[in-house]
């Protein structure tokens, strides 16, 4: 399995992430940055910029208890069900 390794925020809501298959890629979150535990990272940039790896996830997580699935990222998959479907809250 693939998960990040690394997150660097850039502009607006695109994170540059490292993978644990060697590979980076840049992401922009904002399509998957949809619902309650989302809302406050999409309005507030600095809470957007508080993103980390969770090295047992394996993925990157905020501190109000938001992530989003490895796979997710890693494969660019478009959010399903207006975003609800490919997200997660721990």
């Amino acid at each position: 399995m693939i998960r990040v390794r690394s997150v660097r925020v850039l502009d607006g809501h695109q994170v540059k992430l490292g993978f644990t298959d060697g590979t980076d890629k840049v992401v922009d979150l904002e399509p998957y940055l949809r619902g309650p535990i989302f809302e406050p990272l999409r309005k507030d940039r600095a809470e957007f910029s508080k993103v980390c790896v969770d090295e047992e996830l394996g993925t990157i997580v905020w501190p109000n208890g938001a992530d989003i699935d490895p796979d997710v990222l890693h494969h660019n998959r478009a959010p399903v069900s207006k975003g609800h479907a490919m997200l997660s809250a721990r």
